[in-house]
């Protein structure tokens, strides 16, 4: 007689062991068959048949890159202009027939920095959420229009607050809504 005992697993066969572990006989497993070609880097889970499949679409491709490169030329040359604040309201005062100068300058340079900060991040954020839609093959040419007159809105409302404050301009919607 030995001294050696079997080792756990050892007598048991497949079925017993899988019993002990709280498995089902392999009779009563389903088969899974894999989505997957041999060699490919897929899922073989399933995970693939239950996206839906992505259309290439390469004008809408085209047109949502095509504006994000628009929009990102005019959030660099409208927030340099936001960062000379003074110069671009006098301009724009002078377009609009009012009489002196912009001379709200403290606020002007604040809320002008403010107005090109809110440039920047409303940009950065739509390409993010443009490149996103665009990688899960999703529409997506939308995404620019609606970030554009989002951050647009914002960046106005901080343009504005400066020159509500400004005595020139105030003098002049004065005298226009007096006519």
């Amino acid at each position: 007689m030995t001294d050696q005992r079997p080792q756990y697993g050892e007598i048991a066969t497949l079925d017993e062991q899988r019993r002990a572990a709280g498995l089902p006989p392999l009779g009563e497993v389903p088969v899974v068959e894999s989505a997957a070609a041999p060699g490919s880097s897929a899922p073989a889970d399933g995970a693939v048949a239950d996206m839906p499949a992505a259309r290439p679409r390469p004008v809408e491709r085209f047109v949502t890159i095509g504006l994000l490169a628009y929009g990102l030329v005019n959030v660099v040359m409208t927030g340099l202009s936001y960062l000379d604040f003074s110069t671009a309201m006098n301009q724009m005062m002078s377009v609009l027939g009012v009489d002196g100068e912009f001379t709200n300058y403290a606020e002007g340079r604040t809320w002008g920095t403010i107005a090109a900060i809110v440039l920047a991040v409303g940009w950065s954020l739509t390409a993010y959420f443009s490149i996103r839609r665009l990688r899960s093959g999703r529409l997506s040419w939308w995404v620019p229009l609606v970030g554009a007159a989002v951050t647009l809105l914002v960046a106005s409302v901080c343009a504005a607050i400066p020159l509500m404050n400004d005595p020139a301009f105030i003098d002049f919607v004065a005298k226009t809504a007096g006519q």
